[in-house]
């Protein structure tokens, strides 16, 4: 495959890690991970695993982050910071 599309998947998986761990909000923070699950997912498919890519894509950027925003949404914020 192109070089070039697997360095920047790789670039954006990096950003979406690091934007994760240092963002304060957390429905942010498991909309990132889903992101970084989705950009997994095309990684996988570019290194030509396609069944792995297809149950990063199913568990990891899609049930997995439906159940982290619910369970943000069912928690409730005691401080304002």
């Amino acid at each position: 495959m192109i070089w070039q599309v697997e360095l920047i998947i790789l670039i954006l998986i990096i950003i979406c890690a690091f934007a994760a761990i240092k963002v304060r909000d957390l429905l942010s923070a498991a909309l990132l991970l889903g992101a970084y699950s989705f950009l997994m997912c095309l990684a996988w498919a570019v290194m030509g695993a396609v069944d792995v890519a297809f149950t990063e894509a199913t568990v990891g950027a899609g049930v997995s982050t439906v159940f982290c925003v619910a369970a943000v949404f069912h928690t409730t914020r005691r401080t304002k910071d």
